[in-house]
C-alpha cells in the first residue's frame, strides 16, 4: 500500500476519530502495529487555529510514522489554508474529511454533508490537491442516505482530482453508527477506480480483517472503534494476515503496562488536570469487562498520580 511516494510498513491504518486519535494515542497504535495512522480532523476555520484543542491537534512534529492530518471544512479557499498550514506544521500527507456524521460536523456543510453537492465536493478537492505538494487523500461514506448511495460517482469525482487515495466507511450518512457496515458499494467503488481503496466500517477482529479485504478487493482497512481500549488490534490483524494464525490473547501484564503508559502520555501531553478528564474514556474502553463500580470509582478521580496508583492497584489485584 502506497500514497504518493509513501510506503506503508502494512495495509492497516488507525482511522481518524475526533477526540481519540491524539498523538499519545497515534504512536501507541503504530508502536504495536498499524501502518499509519490518521489525526483528529482538524477544523479549517483560521479563527480557532489558536485554541487550545486545535494547538494540541495541529502539532505534527516528531511524528511516529507518516503523519497523515485530516481536514474538515466545507469552503474551498478555507480548506486549501488549513491544508497548507498544516503542511507546515509537519504534515505529510492531507486527508479530506467527508465521512463525519456528527452533527455538529454536517450543520456546518461539512464531513459527510459534503456528499449531497458533487459539485462542492470537486471544487474542494480541486481546491487542496493545487495547494500543497504532499498527497491528498479522501475519507467518505458510501452516501448520504441507503437511497443515495453515490460513493461511486464521488471516487470518480476524487480520481479526476488527483486524490492519491481513498477511504471508505460502509455505511451512509443517515445510518450513522447504527447497523451494520455494508461492503457492496466499497467494492463497487475499488473496480470503478484505479487508485488505493481503504475499508472501513466494523472492522473489530482478525477473521473480519480478512473477510473485508478479500471480498471488497481494497489495498487496506482502516479500524476506529476496533481499537478503543484495544489497540493490540493491529499486531493480532497482522500476524493473522501474514500467518493465518491467531495470536494468544494478551497478557494482563501487558495490558496493565500499556494502559498504565498510554495514560502516563496523556498526563504528559494535555498537562494533569486535562490529561487526567481525557484519560477517563481511554480507561473505560480497555476496563469495560470490569464491573460499572469500579469504573465509576475511576471517573471521579481528580489528579495524575491517584489515577495512576488505583490503575496499577487494580491490575495488581487481578494478576494475583
Amino acid at each position: 500500500m502506497k500514497i504518493g511516494d509513501y510506503q506503508l510498513a502494512n495495509p492497516l491504518i488507525l482511522a481518524p476519530m475526533a477526540g481519540i486519535t491524539d498523538k499519545p494515542f497515534r504512536e501507541l497504535c503504530f508502536k504495536l502495529g498499524a501502518g499509519m495512522t490518521v489525526s483528529e480532523m482538524c477544523s479549517s476555520n483560521p479563527k480557532v487555529w489558536q485554541s487550545s484543542k486545535s494547538t494540541h491537534r495541529m502539532t505534527h512534529t516528531e511524528e511516529a510514522g507518516i503523519s497523515s492530518v485530516q481536514i474538515a471544512g466545507s469552503d474551498p479557499q478555507e480548506m486549501a489554508l488549513a491544508a497548507q498550514f498544516n503542511v507546515e506544521q509537519g504534515a505529510q500527507i492531507i486527508d479530506i474529511n467527508m465521512g463525519c456524521p456528527a452533527k455538529k460536523v454536517n450543520k456546518k456543510l461539512a464531513g459527510s454533508a459534503l456528499l449531497q453537492h458533487p459539485d462542492l465536493v470537486k471544487q474542494i478537492l480541486d481546491s487542496v490537491v493545487s495547494a500543497v505538494d504532499v498527497p491528498v487523500t479522501l475519507k467518505i461514506r458510501t452516501g448520504w442516505d441507503t437511497d443515495n448511495r453515490n460513493g461511486v460517482d464521488i471516487a470518480k469525482l476524487a480520481q479526476d482530482a488527483g486524490i492519491a487515495s481513498l477511504a471508505v466507511h460502509g455505511r451512509t450518512r443517515a445510518c450513522l453508527y447504527k447497523g451494520f457496515a455494508e461492503y457492496d458499494t466499497i467494492r463497487a467503488i475499488k473496480q470503478a477506480i484505479s487508485i488505493p481503496v481503504v475499508a472501513n466500517g466494523d472492522i473489530t477482529s482478525p477473521e473480519k480483517a480478512s473477510e473485508v479485504l478479500d471480498y471488497t478487493g481494497a489495498d487496506a482497512i482502516m479500524i476506529g472503534r476496533g481499537a478503543q481500549g484495544n489497540p493490540w488490534i493491529f499486531r493480532e490483524i497482522n500476524h493473522y494476515l501474514t500467518t493465518g494464525q491467531k495470536l494468544a490473547p494478551v497478557p494482563h501484564t501487558e495490558v496493565r503496562d500499556t494502559l498504565l503508559n498510554h495514560v502516563h502520555a496523556l498526563h504528559q501531553f494535555y498537562g494533569d488536570f486535562l490529561g487526567v478528564r481525557i484519560a477517563r474514556k481511554h480507561i473505560g474502553w480497555y476496563l469495560k469487562e470490569q464491573r460499572n463500580e469500579l469504573r465509576q470509582e475511576l471517573f471521579k478521580i481528580e489528579t495524575a498520580e491517584e489515577q495512576l496508583a488505583v490503575l496499577e492497584r487494580i491490575f495488581t489485584d487481578k494478576i494475583n
